[in-house]
């Protein structure tokens, strides 16, 4: 499991095993810090992505019917092994995505936290029983395992996203088929490994790599039970309506334009170094970044000059370096947020700390762009109204708290929140009347812990479940009533006495 700076063959991971698989197609890998092709990695074809579905097919039977004490044994082996070598995965997901190795270790410990979560699994799928619920009838609830299930996670998490999904599917004895980005496929496989070191049977976690076409094959394949999915809305719409269509459970993860209103009465020092931790860290690259901070009243211009001057001492470099922030994950994508920072200058707005051209601490051709702030930023300019999903934080300047609820709850998306205030009732107000699934009160990035469930509202969440958490357990096993009599002894025909010599 060594980093090599050679261009590689990234493959499958399927039955226990590498896979090549039969298909041509591959994509390359990049560095983001340096701009180099460090891999190439095999696409699926469907017959590749038909071959990891019908393993975890096979393997589910014997799965599905291993004691709950054995996977647990097997649970806890894991989180053993990824407590022990997680720095081996923040460098690789460093690698791939460019994000600094201390926020990929930050990632890696929030996974595991649903890895933690999903060791008590034997507490989380006892049923119920009633004694007696009709004369000599008894009633029990019961909870059991879909069967396979497909995961397709982002680039922007490529270990803690899968994380809030695959730890509690297979405690509860489902089996899996993992999807990775294209972009940073190489923890998806490292996992697999450790699955395997851990004692999980072959067939239990495979990895398929590939781009639309195992997507579809997910989607479509009927031995797939559910789906579970994060990303863009109009693709999380797209999963959701697709695989809904074939009889799947589907919870599908969307977008994200989480606002943060720092009120006048908030300790400003507070909102600014929240407002930097929440706008930059990751490079933005996170659904639960804020990307629209509100300053309400006359603490504007003095909020604003407290995150700029936070903005500017930020070291952005090479994740392996001593920086902040990393680059973005592709050339691509680092010319379509600085696209959004020209369009927002263009409209008008205030660039008060400006990323684009900004000198790095890295190789000339890494995929950078700086922490920016903007200033004067108004509901119709697309660097408000679009999900930019990088280092550009916005400032919108509104008069009194009802408009900016007013603006939040006009948004189309709902999944993160937060309120800087140092008043009870205007935080109680705020969590009661705003229209977001998850809300910080002075917390800029309200990811709930592992018992609780992620997940938000309107066009952010496609389903009706949640991830990780009670929800998570919902959603990866499906009930079942029991009503049973037994006829008692003395009804005739039975003799519980000892034999007698006729």
């Amino acid at each position: 499991m060594t980093l090599s700076t050679r261009v590689r063959t990234i493959a499958h991971w399927v039955d226990g095993k590498g896979f090549a698989g039969a298909s041509d197609r591959t994509s390359p890998v990049t560095n983001p810090a340096t701009g180099q092709v460090t891999g190439e990695l095999a696409l699926a074809d469907v017959a590749d992505a038909r071959a990891a579905i019908d393993a975890a097919a096979a393997a589910f039977p014997a799965w599905r019917d291993t004691s709950l004490a054995k996977r647990t044994q097997i649970l806890f082996a894991f989180r053993e092994l990824l407590n022990a070598r997680k720095n081996e995965l923040a460098e690789i997901i460093t690698s791939e995505h460019g994000k600094v190795v201390s926020d990929a270790l930050g990632e890696v410990s929030r996974g595991q936290e649903v890895v933690e979560f999903a060791c008590g699994i034997a507490h989380l799928l006892k049923g119920g029983m009633t004694e007696n619920a009709s004369t000599n009838v008894d009633v029990a609830s019961i909870r059991q395992p879909l069967g396979v299930v497909g995961i397709i996670s982002p680039f922007n998490f490529p270990a803690m996203v899968p994380m809030w999904f695959f730890p509690i599917a297979i405690a509860a004895g489902n089996t899996v088929v993992l999807k990775p980005s294209e972009k940073d496929p190489s923890a998806a496989l490292w996992i697999a490994e450790l699955w395997a070191e851990a004692g999980l049977p072959a067939g239990v976690f495979n990895v398929l790599q590939g781009d639309k076409v195992a997507v579809d094959e997910l989607l479509t394949n009927p031995k797939v039970k559910a789906i579970s999915f994060v990303g863009s809305t109009p693709i999380a719409q797209y999963v959701y309506a697709t695989g809904t269509q074939h009889g799947k459970r589907v919870q599908a993860l969307g977008g994200a334009k989480n606002h943060a209103i720092v009120l006048p009465d908030a300790d400003l020092d507070l909102a600014a170094d929240a407002m930097v931790n929440a706008g930059f860290g990751s490079a933005g690259e996170r659904c639960m970044a804020v990307s629209a901070c509100v300053a309400v009243g006359p603490i504007a211009d003095e909020l604003v000059g407290k995150i700029a001057d936070r903005a500017k001492g930020l070291k952005t470099g090479d994740g392996t370096r001593d920086a902040d922030m990393g680059p973005l994950v592709t050339k691509a994508h680092r010319d379509r947020v600085a696209s959004y920072v020209d369009a927002g200058e263009a409209d008008g707005a205030t660039i008060v700390v400006d990323g684009r051209g900004i000198s790095v601490d890295g190789e000339s051709d890494g995929f950078w762009l700086g922490p920016t702030l903007i200033d004067h930023v108004t509901p119709e300019m697309s660097v408000y109204t679009d999900e930019i999903f990088g280092p550009v934080l916005s400032v919108v300047r509104v008069d009194s708290y009802d408009e900016a609820l007013a603006l939040i709850n006009a948004n189309p998306y709902g999944n993160g929140t937060a309120i800087f205030t140092n008043d009870g009732g205007a935080a109680r107000r705020f969590q009661n009347e705003v229209e977001v699934g998850m809300i910080g009160i002075n917390v800029p990035i309200p990811v709930p812990t592992a018992y609780y469930s992620f997940g938000g509202w309107k066009s952010s969440l496609f389903g009706d479940t949640h991830a990780h958490g009670t929800e998570g357990v919902h959603f990866f096993t499906r009930g079942k009533v029991v009503t049973t009599r037994w006829l008692d002894p003395s009804h005739g025909g039975i003799n519980l006495g000892f034999p007698q010599n006729s």
